[in-house]
């Protein structure tokens, strides 16, 4: 198992969420892709603007964006086989590019010897920000911010790694294991941040 199997995995769940969702709201064949790819990459490309990447950095991932291509094609055009097993196992890989993505953005971020915070940051932008992406431009509010616990998860990815409590391989994959686990937990077992709703009559 390596990061780039995981890469992998997360490309595919987050290509096929974003034109899932695109098919919900009836877009077309090009919004569809452009949906897609935008919440498989849109994490990656917001967090290179904001610790100074080039964007352009994301055109060297040619294989990434070749298998999620080919995802959101056989979604669009086998929507019936495809939403048959995304109902079920579709929370479950997602879980697993959050847990992998945000790891590797809290990484790429160490590299370049950026504060803790940053890291932090670059965590849930890379494990969130396709997914938040994807919701605004299908006119939804982004789920990252109600309802289910998901960007807790990348921001405690990212405070682990910031503070140096993971370093070596094995201590990454564990990681790696507990936030996957965590996210599942929080999904499987209704697991919600606590918010307030305003009177109606204020």
């Amino acid at each position: 198992m390596t990061w780039e199997f995981l890469s992998i995995i997360g490309t595919i769940a987050f290509a096929i969420s974003g034109a899932i969702i695109a098919m919900e709201e009836e877009y077309d064949l090009l919004g569809v892709y452009i949906l897609g790819i935008v919440t498989a990459f849109g994490g990656g490309a917001i967090r290179n603007l904001l610790i100074g990447v080039p964007p352009s950095t994301l055109w060297d991932q040619g294989t990434f964006f070749t298998i999620a291509l080919i995802s959101i094609t056989i979604v669009f055009f086998f929507p019936n086989n495809s939403l048959k097993h995304w109902d079920k196992w579709g929370n479950f890989t997602d879980a697993i590019g959050l847990a992998a993505f945000a790891i590797q953005g809290a990484l790429y971020a160490i590299e370049l010897d950026l504060p803790v915070s940053a890291v932090i940051v670059a965590a849930v932008l890379t494990g969130c920000g396709g997914g938040i992406v994807r919701d605004v431009l299908a006119g939804r509010k982004p789920l990252v911010f109600r309802k289910e616990i998901y960007a807790v998860w990348a921001i405690a990815a990212g405070m682990i790694l910031g503070l140096e409590l993971a370093t070596n391989t094995w201590e990454l994959y564990a990681l790696f294991i507990i936030i996957t686990a965590l996210r599942v937990l929080s999904y499987t077992r209704n697991w919600e941040l606590p918010n307030k709703k305003l009177p109606q009559n204020m």
